[in-house]
């Protein structure tokens, strides 16, 4: 198995997280996107899986130093390759499970995670703190370090492209599963991108499922704020 920590590079102050690798297993290209520039700031290299099936595959390929794992993908449960990943030996230095439903930290916390992270992620200085805080402490670099004080903010084109997966998975056809997963997905996406009114439309979508109803009203309605943005989109 090919370990890309072979290649490690000096930590410097700015830059703490220089030689390591982190794997993202995120199925939003807008959280995806943050995270990528999280970590081009702070020194790691960064791949990405969009769902647990890909995650496998990489894994196959190489270690990472740090896997950030979404709970909520379009295979599977998150929490299923965090076991698994919690098992393996050699383990991973630093497993993190990110969700935008804080409901699932204890989850998170028993699969194995070292910690549970809200959605959106967006401050460098957050990211860094929460993995020097989980490293092995011959992995931490000494001395002082620049604390950096910018919050992230992706591309907003990202953020289109996610309404638009949603919405092409949005048919009439979809059973309550699939709802929910939608439904999921965009409230995450809608909260990191400070779009309430989607994010509470998702909400909406998701208790009338968990109450047992079924109201395709409320669907309908976040599928058109959807198409409301998109549309926006295409005027700019």
């Amino acid at each position: 198995m090919e370990d890309f920590n072979t290649f490690m590079t000096n930590p410097t102050p700015a830059r703490p997280l220089l030689g390591l690798t982190v794997l993202a297993v995120e199925d939003s290209r807008f959280a995806s996107e943050a995270l990528r520039l999280i970590c081009l700031k702070s020194g790691a290299r960064i791949r990405r899986a969009d769902c647990v099936a890909s995650a496998r595959r990489h894994l196959r390929v190489y270690r990472p130093s740090i896997a950030i794992i979404d709970l909520g993908l379009p295979d599977g449960s998150g929490l299923d390759l965090i076991r698994d990943l919690n098992r393996a030996t050699p383990r991973v230095d630093v497993l993190l499970a990110i969700s935008g439903d804080p409901h699932l930290a204890h989850a998170a916390r028993s699969a194995g995670a070292d910690r549970f992270v809200d959605k959106p992620l967006t401050s460098v200085a957050e990211f860094q703190n929460i993995i020097l805080s989980h490293l092995p402490r011959e992995r931490v670099p000494n001395g002082p370090r620049a604390v950096p004080k910018q919050d992230i903010k992706p591309d907003p084109i990202a953020y289109i492209d996610d309404l638009a997966h949603a919405s092409d998975m949005l048919g009439d056809g979809m059973d309550r599963k699939s709802v929910a997963y939608v439904a999921q997905f965009l409230s995450g996406v809608a909260r990191s991108a400070d779009d309430n009114g989607l994010a509470r439309a998702s909400d909406l979508v998701l208790k009338t499922l968990s109450d047992g109803k079924s109201d395709r009203s409320c669907v309908s309605q976040l599928a058109g704020l959807m198409q409301d943005r998109m549309d926006d989109r295409k005027v700019v």
